[in-house]
């Protein structure tokens, strides 16, 4: 059975996706226990069709764990200084190792986090603090969007994100 693909995405919701904003990944285990990490770099391709974010093995076993067992998946896109949030969900994820050649990705995204903190008042120190990483820890995990949400805070809050 195929899924339906989301509804494409605003070009101001690409372009804040694209940035390097916070990126915070969850599943959950077989008795719906909640697993959540910090990602420490993304990728939007294919206007927002197919998503890649990337995580630290040795900080999120669980995590881990629960994706493998069940593609089960939840990604919440949010610029700090905007509050502005999309949320993606899907039953379709798969992980795999990061590859070397991804770490122009993973320092693209540090670039535009290390912008985004200094704007609410925290340097790039804090962001290089946040997301260190060893590029053989990373795993990625690779989805389609099945659902796409508004997440700003806001009167829009949680609305399904149309084309």
């Amino acid at each position: 059975m195929e899924t339906p693909a989301p509804p494409p995405l605003s070009p101001e919701f690409l372009a804040l996706m694209d940035q390097g904003v916070s990126v915070i990944v969850s599943s959950c285990d077989d008795q719906l226990v909640p697993s959540v990490m910090r990602a420490v770099g993304s990728r939007v391709e294919d206007q927002g069709r197919r998503i890649t974010v990337y995580l630290s093995r040795s900080q999120s076993a669980q995590l881990l764990r629960d994706v493998a067992r069940s593609g089960r998946l939840a990604v919440v896109f949010s610029q700090p200084s905007s509050h502005k949030t999309v949320q993606f969900k899907t039953q379709r994820a798969r992980l795999r190792e990061a590859r070397a050649d991804e770490a122009p990705v993973l320092q693209r995204y540090l670039q535009g986090m290390e912008r985004e903190l200094t704007l609410i008042g925290l340097g790039p120190v804090y962001a290089r603090a946040m997301l260190a990483h060893r590029l053989e820890d990373l795993v990625a995990i690779e989805f389609e969007p099945d659902q796409a949400f508004d997440q700003t805070p806001g009167p829009k809050a949680g609305r399904p994100l149309q084309g």
